[in-house]
């Protein structure tokens, strides 16, 4: 199975131990895809600062196609974390080249070829969703914590396969579920944290729970959990054991510091 993972990356700078790391959600998706496995590529931009080489360098290293990753004049994209109690801190995010990104037609043709695309809230190609979805392939969109704002209207229409997170189950949480798969959308997801995460098919909700483990960071969690779920999808799962295989992959990635 191939990824295609479209739009943001950046460099988690830890400003208290002074290191930094790879991220980004659709990076972190490709990643963890080609840890399960399977094959993927990241189609983005990247500075011509160290980091964007940096950040093209890595991706090489852990195994994704960066052929259409474009270099821009400018600096690559950075968020400054802190790590408090396990939980990420974002202090601050300066979002650099990617606020020129735009996919090309040939970019929309590459992505074409795989059998999934990935993209997010903070990807800036919400406004041409819906010229990829055109192409056949099947989207999956991570709004984070930011629904019903502008780019939730203009890309909700265009997309196979919704998360967002937020901290427990509601009956507001459940009626966001609702809402999205109104839209047109077949599965609406959010993850709770510690509380697993619940599932909404247009008709069904469906609850999973945690894999206990040794927390040492959550960055990355919330990405590998779509990572497996996806997986599952594609290879026609039933929801619950989607959820599981999202579940187990947020697993591994939750005992180690950074995203990958």
């Amino acid at each position: 199975m191939k990824f295609a993972c479209v739009g943001d990356n950046c460099i988690d700078y830890y400003q208290k131990e002074n290191i930094y790391y790879c991220g980004g959600n659709p990076v972190n998706v490709g990643v963890y895809a080609v840890r399960c496995g399977e094959s993927a590529s990241y189609i983005g931009a990247v500075g011509t600062d160290q980091f964007g080489q940096f950040m093209i360098d890595s991706l090489k290293s852990r195994g994704l196609d960066v052929s259409h990753v474009k270099i821009l004049p400018g600096d690559t994209a950075v968020s400054y974390i802190e790590i408090v109690n396990g939980e990420r801190i974002f202090n601050d995010y300066r979002e650099g080249v990617l606020r020129d990104f735009q996919l090309t037609q040939e970019d929309v043709r590459f992505i074409a070829m795989h059998d999934m695309m990935v993209s997010g809230r903070w990807g800036n190609i919400h406004n041409q969703l819906s010229m990829v979805k055109a192409s056949g392939i099947p989207i999956a969109f991570d709004f984070a914590t930011k629904l019903y704002d502008p780019i939730y209207e203009e890309a909700v229409g265009s997309i196979d396969y919704a998360f967002f997170s937020d901290s427990e189950d509601s009956p507001s949480i459940r009626q966001s579920l609702t809402s999205i798969c109104e839209r047109g959308v077949k599965i609406a997801v959010c993850t709770l944290g510690r509380y697993g995460s619940l599932a909404f098919n247009g008709s069904t909700f469906t609850h999973f729970g945690i894999i206990p483990c040794e927390v040492k960071d959550t960055m990355g969690a919330g990405d590998s959990y779509i990572t497996g779920f996806l997986r599952g999808i594609l290879q026609n799962k039933p929801i619950e054991n989607c959820m599981r295989m999202g579940a187990e992959c947020s697993y591994q990635t939750l005992q180690y510091f950074g995203a990958w």
